[in-house]
């Protein structure tokens, strides 16, 4: 029987044991707890000025290229991301191997891992290290990495690669002990070694959780830093989603990024794909057989997410696919938990710079109605699933709230390609927009509205970048300090 200590508590279950290794990783340091109080505690104890905390709902990849600049204001961050990713790094493993996907949230790890020291950068490189689409000289690469004779060792302390590969290996025969006709390991190439690893200690440890915990240990995330699934679960999860035309269109890749064929490649860019036939009502969980309405399921939220939402400073909703990345996470959260904190925390939403399949034609005042239905869904009930009530009663636990409750601010990249509807915004409850000048873009609107636009309002610029694959994106610099001019 093992015994395995991660958010605080026990949890005991069957399962070989530990690789020695793994012993000693775990007595090399201070034990990493994932309680937030302890966490928060011992990460603060010798500093007397407690930097800002915010809860971030995100995707893998849109808010990725502003995790090192956000580091540099804050380390206390609780990353939130879903689990329902059918395409990319892990479709294969999700194919072979069921479980929830990981590539999202492998990411973020590596993004918020150590580079500190010659190691930290070993062990970073060796875990974000992305097999070569040549299956001959993957094949090739995979077994020399498991063998331990691959360069990418080079610089990783006995410890910590006796670690790594023990699960490498325990992946590996997991996937040979599958059916015959799924193993063939051509299906893994173009993945990462840390989507290995990361399957191997899930499967191991039967815990999405620990796998999370022990990624964290080995590629030393700061320790009041959380990546956490919002939907801790060991099994496979399909999102679905229900077009305004009555459309059900199942799995997270066919919403957002559809292939033809068998290619495993997904090309992820904002133009790649062309626009759905109708825009999309609400996104929901389907069982794993289902194809319609009948089959949508309801997965607890992660209850750490929820204690993470009563204790931030700031919460905000990141840059990237709104229905398959931040939507997800919001049809699963309590949104009490929101409502309850609305007069004291910032509400932050990003507003995407390029407009993509899922938001075709979308203002900036769609993307607030999506994610207020989404928080004010009640499961089950059709008359009030996707409608935005005018009125908040906490002592009775009503919470479907009108969109000013769950956003405050509203933060715009220089150049965007999406328009800023101010009249629609300040009807929702929204009258903090940061962008450039509005008397600029909307010299008549801004003279005919009672939205008040200040000169110091004027005068917060978010910069932009242009990017060929994802188009116009914050500039992490520009974003991060006027993030940091919210929540100080």
């Amino acid at each position: 029987m093992a015994e395995i200590c991660y958010f605080g508590g026990l949890v005991h279950y069957k399962s070989p044991s530990l690789p020695l290794s793994l012993h000693s990783l775990f007595r090399s340091k201070k034990p990493h707890y994932y309680n937030s109080t302890s966490l928060m505690a011992e990460c603060l104890s010798s500093s007397t000025v407690e930097p800002p905390s915010l809860l971030v709902f995100s995707g893998g990849t849109g808010f990725n290229g502003v995790v090192e600049e956000l580091k540099k204001l804050t380390t206390r961050v609780a990353h939130v991301l879903p689990v329902s990713d059918d395409g990319g790094s892990t479709a294969e493993i999700v194919r072979v191997l069921g479980g929830p996907a990981v590539g999202d949230i492998r990411s973020r790890c590596l993004r918020l891992s150590d580079e500190s020291t010659s190691e930290a950068l070993a062990v970073r490189r060796l875990l974000g290290h992305r097999l070569p689409i040549d299956a001959h000289q993957a094949k090739k690469d995979w077994y020399d990495i498991v063998e331990g004779n691959h360069s990418l060792w080079d610089g990783v302390s006995r410890p910590y690669s006796e670690t790594i590969r023990a699960f490498l290996i325990y992946f590996q025969n997991e996937v040979m002990l599958t059916d015959t006709e799924k193993h063939v390991f051509i299906g893994f190439i173009f993945d990462h070694i840390g989507n290995f690893f990361f399957a191997g200690a899930r499967i191991f440890f039967q815990s999405l959780d620990a796998a999370i915990f022990l990624f964290s240990r080995v590629s030393e995330i700061p320790c009041d830093s959380l990546v956490l699934p919002v939907i801790s679960t060991n099994d496979r999860l399909t999102l679905g989603c229900e077009l305004q035309d009555g459309t059900i269109i199942r799995g997270q890749n066919e919403i957002s990024h559809p292939t033809t064929g068998t290619t495993q490649t997904v090309d992820k860019r904002h133009c790649s794909t062309s626009a759905l036939p109708s825009k999309i009502k609400r996104v929901f969980y389907m069982s794993s057989e289902g194809n319609n309405l009948l089959h949508e399921v309801f997965p607890p939220v992660n209850p750490t997410v929820l204690e993470q939402l009563r204790s931030v400073d700031c919460i905000v909703y990141a840059m990237g696919s709104l229905f398959t990345s931040i939507c997800p996470s919001l049809v699963s959260t309590r949104n009490k938990y929101v409502v309850q904190k609305w007069w004291i925390t910032k509400f932050v939403l990003l507003l995407n710079g390029s407009q993509d399949r899922e938001t075709s034609r979308f203002t900036a005042s769609c993307f607030v109605t999506a994610i207020a239905d989404a928080l004010n869904r009640t499961h089950g009930d059709t008359n009030i699933r996707l409608k935005n009530p005018t009125y908040i009663d906490i002592q009775e636990h009503h919470f479907c709230v009108q969109p000013g409750y769950y956003i405050n601010t509203l933060l715009v990249p220089k150049d965007g390609e999406i328009a800023v509807d101010l009249k629609q915004l300040s009807e929702q409850g929204i009258y903090d927009v940061v962008s450039i000048s509005f008397l600029h873009l909307f010299p008549s609107l801004c003279a005919q509205q009672t939205l008040t636009v200040t000169s110091t309002l004027l005068q917060r610029v978010v910069e932009s970048v242009g990017d060929p694959k994802h188009g116009i994106l914050f500039n992490p610099s520009s974003l991060i300090n006027t993030l940091a001019g919210l929540v100080e």
